[in-house]
């Protein structure tokens, strides 16, 4: 089939060998071609599907990716296909697997049943392997026609790693037999050691605490290592399900690549857990990598993307010298399944795999049920219509969520007693999306793919520690979605049409008041524009002002805690828990947790009074049966607004 593939980063000092393929045929007498492929953070995506869209996409799924490891496959003579890691859970497929149909002894997982048609040497954990607990876990990976390592997670910590009872192999070996330049056969052994962050301790806590221990990936490495070339592995490739972070090493760190393939012994390197991409220019400035070598402290090293968008790819140029294998020259790149057009639009560069396809069939059609029919109920009506002027069930139940996650996720750290506070924003809610952009969730039922509706983005949830000044920052940048309001005129346009409605950040766990009367502080990209005004009023938490110099853990997610939107206290240097899931999941665990939900909005904000004074909003024709029950607003219909909106005014 016909296959676009990317741009070649080759090493510099490659020795001649040059950018043709096959790439084998480069291979002289005592040269061997080793082509590895990986996969990283599949998260339950075998089949090209948004369940919670409900529909097909082209830009994920193990399917497509399988089809480039075909072709790959075919253009050399020696290849090796490993995943590494976060396979088990991240889709509803994951969902209806653990809450459904379960995985009894004997079961086989239909990721694993997929991957097992593609002839993987080997994988390695990632974190959210643990998040259905131990019994799912083991139960799982003992379907896998390969086998599964893992170094630093034990059962029982030994006095080092080398005497600890891993709860799986710390590594395997591997004999393969290799034919080099010259059509000569040769044996190789190939060691393959595989990491997860040890964070997975804190992340899910309730299923591994008394039950395993997690080590530090350096440390764990540097013990091992050694171990395995005594046991006559020829090269060692470290399956690193962590990211690509600092180059220098500390205690327990999340994201530990770069010293990992710092460490003599170790040859190459796949790494994932950050859903990016390497070699790319994400990392053009991160100290310890080259992205146009494609190297990872000086090792030949790839991160293949997330989801199946990418297949991660090192060509490893094998030379025999003295009965011993190095790599003399190598080159790296991560090959995508779509191309991104101009206009934001996607053309698929691979086709479905059947086999991969058929393998999880059965439960693929399984999960289209599932998403389709309710995992809980709502007591209250989700909608949007008039979340830009008063506090919003659809925005209060994300809080709602975000908050109930990352309680428990910082229990028992030096964060656990700190004021908990949630910042979520509508994502639909009218604007250039149209008249009818809006969520709109009725009482009853809420299905998996209502969760679409309530959160469109893949975020990941994120927690940061900030002031209380910087709580009145964050408000006062939310507060540039209005227009400033002259006291005493009628109708006046309330919002600015420039302002994103997913920067109109509603923060729970505090009261407050909007002063439209004044100018806004922020302008629509965050940029201070009258530094003297002061939107919000009587900002307080637990029926008391806010001490500027107090402090508060928000939850929010990556997207905003990174810096995104330019909120004061989010500039990526206040985060204190990144989660290992997105918005999404958290959402639908929270609604399978509770059964019920009743996610009224709380009406912990709303605008200041101003005498003789109204504004016009408009919003979708569906919000006049929920005008009645906004809460602390005085609102009446106001005719017809342009593009097939509905007018309202607002007596503030």
């Amino acid at each position: 089939m016909p296959i676009q593939f990317t741009r070649r980063h080759f090493l510099a000092s490659t020795a001649g060998l040059i950018a043709l393929h096959p790439f084998s045929a480069r291979a002289a007498a005592n040269q061997a071609h080793l082509r590895i492929m990986e996969t990283t953070d599949l998260h339950v995506h075998v089949f090209p599907y948004d369940y919670y869209a409900d529909k097909p996409v082209d830009t994920l799924g193990l399917s497509r990716t399988a089809s480039l490891i075909a072709a790959t496959r075919a253009e050399s003579t020696n290849s090796l296909l490993i995943d590494n890691g976060d396979f088990l859970q991240g889709n509803p497929l994951g969902d209806y697997i653990a809450y459904e149909r379960g995985m009894k002894a004997g079961d086989t997982h239909p990721i694993i049943n997929a991957m097992n048609t593609l002839g993987y040497e080997a994988s390695t954990l990632g974190n959210h392997e643990f998040n259905y607990g131990l019994n799912f876990l083991m139960n799982s990976v003992a379907g896998a026609n390969f086998p599964v390592v893992s170094a630093n997670i034990a059962k029982k910590l030994g006095a080092t790693a080398r005497e600890d009872e891993t709860l799986l192999p710390p590594y395997v070996i591997v004999e393969k037999t290799i034919t080099d330049g010259a059509g000569t056969q040769h044996q190789i052994k190939l060691g393959l050691i595989g990491f997860v962050p040890p964070q997975v301790m804190n992340w899910d806590r309730k299923h591994l605490e008394g039950n395993v221990q997690a080590r530090d990936i350096v440390e764990t490495a540097r013990a091992y290592v050694p171990e395995m070339k005594e046991k006559g592995a020829d090269l060692i490739i470290a399956l690193c399900h962590s990211g690509i972070g600092e180059a220098n090493h500390s205690d327990g760190m999340e994201n530990a690549a770069i010293p990992l393939a710092a460490i003599d012994g170790i040859d190459a390197i796949l790494t994932g857990h950050s859903h990016l991409v390497f070699p790319s220019s994400t990392y053009e400035a991160t100290t310890g990598v080259d992205i146009a070598a494609g190297t990872i402290a000086g090792k030949p090293g790839v991160m293949g993307g997330f989801w199946g968008s990418h297949m991660g790819l090192l060509d490893l140029m094998l030379e025999q010298d003295g009965g011993t294998w190095r790599i003399s020259a190598h080159t790296a790149e991560a090959r995508p399944i779509v191309k991104r057009n101009e206009d934001r639009s996607y053309t698929a560069l691979a086709t479905d795999y059947a086999p991969v396809l058929a393998a999880a069939q059965k439960e693929h059609d399984a999960t289209l049920e599932y998403v389709r029919r309710a995992v809980g109920k709502t007591e209250a009506p989700l909608y949007s219509y008039f979340a830009l002027v008063a506090d919003d069930p659809s925005v209060q139940i994300v809080s709602n969520a975000q908050m109930w996650y990352v309680k428990q996720m910082l229990q028992g750290t030096d964060y656990a007693d700190l004021p908990l506070l949630s910042a979520a924003a509508p994502f639909k809610a009218g604007g250039r999306g149209g008249a009818d952009y809006y969520t709109d969730v009725p009482v009853g039922d809420v299905a998996i793919k209502h969760v679409a509706d309530l959160y469109l983005y893949p975020n990941t949830v994120r927690a940061v520690a900030v002031t209380g000044a910087q709580v009145q920052g964050w408000l006062e940048r939310s507060a540039g979605m209005f227009n400033q309001i002259t006291p005493g005129v009628a109708d006046q346009v309330l919002l600015n049409p420039d302002f994103p409605s997913y920067n109109f950040d509603v923060i729970d766990g505090v009261t407050y008041k909007i002063d439209l009367s004044q100018p806004a502080k922020f302008d629509k990209d965050g940029a201070v524009v009258n530094e003297a005004s002061t939107r919000i009023t009587d900002l307080q938490y637990n029926g008391q002002p806010i001490d500027p110099a107090a402090k508060f853990v928000i939850a929010t997610n990556n997207y905003r805690a990174s810096g995104g939107g330019n909120f004061p206290g989010a500039d990526g240097s206040t985060i204190i828990y990144e989660a290992p899931d997105t918005n999404r999941d958290v959402l639908v665990r929270y609604i399978v947790e509770k059964g019920t939900v009743n996610p009224s909005a709380d009406g912990n904000w709303g605008f200041a009074p101003m005498p003789n004074t109204s504004v016009l909003f408009d919003t979708g024709p569906k919000a006049a049966q929920y005008a009645a029950d906004i809460k602390g607003l005085k609102i009446e219909p106001a005719g017809d607004g342009e593009n097939g909106f509905t007018r309202f005014r607002i007596t503030l």
